[in-house]
């Protein structure tokens, strides 16, 4: 099926192929998922999992395979135009510490395990991808630049991705972030965003009947009501999630320490730096009133950016999606979108199946839908590389 493609019509009459090839190497990528899924990889901690990607690309026969300062693994196809390079990047962490079991089990019609959604599966389309496209003889005009990202998530705050967009000497004329979950999912803007960490500290002398309260606990509760009583808008759409909150030694041990972390997000960066400045606020008067010790650590900001929905990268992607029966689930993202956005790069994040019970241990994804997030991925790729999603000059 090797071609020069002339238009986006033609990839499309190229799906069941293209799908039948995907098929054709399942053992393939569901050894490399449970491979790379069973190696821990918590945020900073990653190498191992970098490690054994990097070992896959070189049994791809991909000759130029390194890793970076901050721990990227990076594999490159050199393309026949030096001028045109395609980024294909997957995130390497997951929120699960090496302490927790990783095993992961294949059943019938899917698979579970500890980070298997997000984004062991990104890692594995990477790691089969050369094979897929040796397979469909497929030969790119553009450098093709895959790449397992160190240090996304939480405190990592995206830094491998931004080291590598830092320090790249290639350039970049297209990127495809790849997301284990969700099918059907396209991202080509990120949102606002704000992440952060309360933490609340009281001395072992302190005075209770004086302040009126019994511990971090109640200090924290207390900067909790006041955080649920910020104004958010509903238009554009803005929400603060609290996602974990962490006290206390035993039941009759009053905690000295109480530790949440959270995270705004808005379709407006005015809106997010609002609620900013409402959170220091909120720090100051809980101070105030209870004589402990409140801090604010903010571990990351976005940025409202990215392409319009116009864009012929999105419109040929979308196209693309109808052809395969996907309805497109379009959201804004905070993860490495939102660097590459920022680094002039035109790029989106596609999601390859469809999954459940996500950040849990039971993670779950489901094996079918995988093939059909495939193809449309090569697909995308293939629209990239014929300068389909390129915009008029």
């Amino acid at each position: 099926m090797s071609k020069k493609y002339k238009s986006v019509e033609e990839i499309i009459s190229d799906l069941p192929a293209i799908r039948e090839v995907c098929f054709s190497l399942r053992e393939t990528l569901l050894a490399n998922l449970v491979m790379l899924g069973e190696i821990p990889a918590p945020t900073f901690k990653e190498q191992a999992r970098v490690d054994f990607l990097m070992q896959r690309f070189s049994e791809c026969g991909l000759t130029n395979t390194s890793s970076d300062e901050c721990g990227n693994g990076l594999g490159i196809f050199p393309g026949k135009n030096r001028k045109r390079n395609i980024l294909l990047l997957a995130h390497a962490d997951t929120v699960f510490s090496e302490r927790r079991d990783h095993t992961v089990s294949v059943h019938a019609d899917k698979i579970c395990g500890p980070g298997i959604a997000d984004n062991s599966l990104g890692l594995a389309v990477l790691a089969t991808l050369p094979t897929i496209l040796e397979k469909l003889g497929v030969e790119l005009d553009s450098g093709l630049v895959l790449m397992g990202a160190a240090r996304s998530l939480g405190r990592g705050d995206l830094e491998g991705t931004r080291f590598f967009l830092e320090n790249n000497k290639l350039p970049l004329t297209a990127g495809i972030c790849v997301e284990g979950v969700k099918l059907g999912r396209l991202s080509y803007a990120s949102a606002g965003m704000l992440r952060g960490e309360v933490t609340c500290r009281v001395p072992e002398e302190y005075d209770w009947i004086r302040r009126g309260t019994t511990g971090a606990i109640l200090v924290m509760n207390e900067v909790i009501n006041r955080i649920l009583g910020i104004a958010l808008p509903r238009k554009p759409q803005t929400s603060i999630v609290l996602g974990s909150v962490e006290a206390g030694e035993g039941f009759n041990i009053i905690p000295t320490e109480a530790t949440l972390r959270f995270e705004v997000r808005s379709e407006d960066s005015d809106i997010v730096e609002r609620i900013s400045g409402e959170l220091e606020d909120i720090m100051e008067d809980v101070i105030a009133q209870t004589g402990s010790e409140v801090t604010l650590d903010i571990v990351a900001r976005r940025e409202v950016a990215g392409l319009k929905i116009g864009h012929p990268l999105v419109k040929e992607t979308r196209e693309i999606m109808s052809a395969l029966d996907l309805h497109p689930h379009i959201t804004p993202s905070i993860s490495e979108l939102s660097a590459l956005i920022a680094n002039d790069v035109p790029a989106i994040t596609l999601g390859i199946t469809d999954g459940e019970r996500l950040h849990e241990q039971r993670e779950t994804i489901k094996i079918d839908p995988i093939f059909t997030g495939l193809t449309q991925l090569i697909a995308v790729l293939l629209a990239m590389d014929g300068g389909f999603c390129d915009e008029s000059e």
